[in-house]
């Protein structure tokens, strides 16, 4: 690997690794946030989905802008952009103001994964590509996956505040190694922009996610909530057929006619939004019903990190090798198994026996098929779709855990019981084991092409 490919690489991973962080840190810190600024499950639920929602719906036109104003100037605005908000969110005194500036965050963020993961797409060829991705992968889940630790320390030893402090350094020392690469920022010609596309797309998926969170305040029957609902829907489907006709499209509808790109996205839809809801309904779980400090909440997923960090690249590469059918298909499953293994939690938690077993499989089960996914659906398309191309699997794979958060209410309820967990915990098992399903039926490996032979001297 060149020095430029290593410059290349470490920006990908660190712009990615705050976006991805910030999506699990909160996490562990929403019971000390709902105790000091209130709003119950309500609250904690829309801290969540309000960076999700703008980070799921703008990553698409952000993939647009990529490929319109080039990678580069995008990826600087995002990681300033993503330093600001941050720390206006750590002084941010209401629970509502919180909200608004988590959604500005999730703007910033939706410019920093396409950009990002399509510079290594640009920047690597081959088998060189699917480890670079591996790598991107192995990096920017175990941000998703060390954030609760990280949470909880800042909980219990300093503030939740301060846990948004955490993007600063990330984000300084990637400005740094953009300077140094002093990479020249190059603007397609041709592309175009959908801004009323995106402002649909914000419709229909906040007027859905509204209702679903807002339903257990007001009750199904009220105009607050079903008119938001009919009015999101209405505006989902205006945006998939005007994604037919524009002009400029986010989303290109003819990528989905690509048998791996169309299932790995259905894939992504289903373990994303069970990592989503397991990872939420567990951090909530240990500290409010089990009585684990934020700290430990957040050490249960430390294996997950440390599998994660060391196996993502193996797995990169095997799938780079081999294909990704069999990594997509079997390690979904066993994820799932290992959220049945978490149906023995009771009140009195026992994290050995109880939580630990479930945790390994679940870490091995999506080690095992996050970067064969990812190779999967981008190397399924042109490197001139890249840019789009990401936008579109990482939109898909947030709105699932968006979706999945605003679930929360109607599976649960209004409380987080150990019966309610447990409904939690089988659903989050069942779409990750349908997950597998998907990937085994639908995907197809790429034909591999076989090197000819060297020549051989024939004996005189």
């Amino acid at each position: 690997m060149t020095r430029d490919e290593r410059l290349v690489l470490s920006i990908a991973v660190l712009a990615s690794f705050v976006t991805f962080l910030d999506g699990s840190v909160i996490n562990v810190a929403l019971p000390a946030i709902e105790q000091e600024l209130g709003g119950g499950i309500t609250t904690q639920q829309w801290v969540v989905d309000a960076y999700a929602i703008t980070l799921g719906t703008l990553i698409l036109l952000a993939g647009s802008l990529s490929d319109t104003f080039g990678r580069w100037v995008v990826l600087k605005v995002g990681l300033y952009g993503f330093a600001v908000t941050s720390i206006l969110i750590a002084i941010a005194p209401t629970a509502e103001l919180l909200i608004i500036l988590r959604g500005a965050q999730g703007v910033a963020g939706a410019l920093l994964v396409p950009s990002s993961l399509a510079i290594i797409i640009a920047t690597f060829r081959g088998a060189a590509q699917a480890k670079a991705i591996g790598t991107w992968t192995g990096w920017t889940s175990a941000a998703f996956l060390v954030g609760p630790l990280l949470g909880g320390l800042f909980v219990d030893f300093l503030d939740w505040r301060l846990v948004f402090a955490i993007n600063i350094l990330p984000i300084a020392v990637t400005l740094v190694l953009v300077a140094r690469l002093g990479q020249k920022n190059v603007r397609p010609e041709g592309g175009g922009i959908d801004w009323f596309g995106a402002v649909l797309g914000i419709i229909g998926l906040g007027g859905p996610v509204f209702a679903l969170i807002e339903q257990a305040n007001f009750g199904w029957t009220s105009p607050v909530i079903y008119l938001p609902f009919v009015i999101g829907l209405v505006a989902l489907t205006a945006f998939i057929l005007r994604q037919r006709t524009v002009k400029h499209p986010m989303i290109p509808l003819a990528l989905f006619s690509v048998r791996n790109f169309s299932v790995g996205n259905i894939a992504t839809t289903l373990v994303y939004g069970a990592l989503a809801l397991g990872g939420f309904l567990l951090t909530v779980f240990l500290q409010e019903v089990g009585g684990f400090s934020a700290t430990a909440a957040g050490l249960t997923f430390l294996p997950m990190t440390l599998i994660s960090i060391a196996l993502s690249a193996t797995f990169g590469a095997l799938a780079g090798k081999y294909g990704p059918r069999l990594f997509m298909g079997l390690g979904p499953i066993l994820a799932g198994v290992g959220y049945l293994l978490m149906l023995s939690i009771e009140e009195d938690v026992n994290y050995w026996t109880q939580v630990f077993p479930g945790v390994i499989l679940f870490s091995l089960g999506l080690t095992a098929t996050v970067a064969p996914l990812t190779a999967a659906i981008l190397g399924s398309i042109s490197p001139e779709q890249s840019g789009i191309g990401s936008a579109i699997n990482n939109a898909i794979s947030r709105i699932a855990g968006l979706v999945a958060i605003a679930f929360v209410g109607v599976i649960v309820g209004s409380q987080l019981t150990v019966e309610s967990f447990h409904r939690g915990l089988l659903v989050t098992a069942v779409l990750l084991i349908v997950g597998g399903v998907v990937s085994l039926v639908g995907i197809r490996n790429p034909v591999l092409e076989k090197l000819p032979e060297p020549d051989r001297v024939q004996p005189e």
